[in-house]
């Protein structure tokens, strides 16, 4: 692991961090907040996951996360949307390949041998943050926006064991249901929509057997939010919660669209709803 930067925030420390992924087969870039809590002991992480075309800068940058996280000493983890490089095949398309690696493990190619995002999140990242990180990672939530919350929602209910606490920024929650889901779905692992129902929250939830598992999983959700009723259909997977009694948090706000003002401005209940979770495992 090489470190980019490093800079002094709210008594904690922000860096920028680069490594080779052996299951992206690239060079892939991250970014951590360690709290001053962390001085004394292993503290929780939550890792977020952004957006089509984002990368680990944009929560960091733009969402003033820091500023709670070392109040509360929350460890946040902030990987890249996709592989990258030169060697890394694209598209000319905003909303799949680079930045929209869509948190699956493709099984199409030319996809296939470095579009392996649930691994790369699930397994390969973690396995570094805890060597180099003062992390508990028997203490581990994950959010994420737009895309990365499809894949927060995706990768808590595939692995419970895991993760303790879940909440997500304006979801894409049914993605077999809608262009941007349909687009990268049947890319990266093929028309047989029976395979993609493992990467679908909706579907997820409505065929959960370990019912009630998380306390309580948060949403946020912007009424002003241009791509809600095409793409994110929210009340699908609250409609799945209920069906399962899975407790849900569904908060919908008027005015608020689908940017990181919107983020900036709920990022704070989000850390504090892991916060009260990942301390009381």
């Amino acid at each position: 692991m090489k470190t980019v930067s490093e800079v002094q925030c709210f008594s904690g420390r922000q860096g920028y961090y680069q490594h080779r992924s052996d299951v992206l087969d690239c060079d892939m870039q991250f970014s951590v907040f360690v709290p001053p809590q962390a001085q004394t002991h292993n503290l929780p992480v939550v890792t977020y996951l952004s957006g089509l075309t984002c990368t680990a800068d944009n929560v960091t940058s733009k969402s003033g996360f820091q500023r709670i996280a070392a109040e509360l000493g929350l460890i946040i983890v902030a990987p890249d949307t996709s592989p990258r490089g030169d060697h890394v095949p694209d598209e000319d398309s905003w909303d799949f390949a680079s930045g929209a690696g869509f948190y699956v493990d493709a099984t199409q190619e030319p996809w296939a041998h470095h579009y392996q995002m649930y691994s790369y999140i699930t397994a390969e990242l973690p396995a570094l943050i805890e060597k180099n990180f003062p992390v508990d990672m028997a203490r581990q939530g994950i959010t994420g926006h737009s895309m990365g919350g499809h894949g927060a929602l995706t990768i808590a209910l595939k692995n419970p064991e895991t993760y303790q606490s879940v909440s997500a920024f304006a979801p894409i929650c049914a993605p077999s249901q809608c262009p941007w889901g349909e687009k990268a779905l049947g890319n990266y692992l093929g028309h047989n929509e029976a395979d993609w129902q493992a990467y679908d929250a909706t579907l997820l939830m409505q065929s959960r057997t370990d019912r009630n598992y998380f306390p309580e999983i948060l949403i946020d959700q912007g009424l002003n939010d241009n791509f809600l009723q095409e793409q994110l259909k929210p009340q699908l997977f609250a409609d799945a919660c209920q069906q399962v009694n899975q407790k849900l948090n569904f908060r919908q706000h008027a005015g608020y669209d689908h940017s990181y003002y919107f983020i900036a401005s709920f990022i704070e209940d989000h850390l504090r709803h892991h916060h009260a979770i990942l301390t009381a495992v």
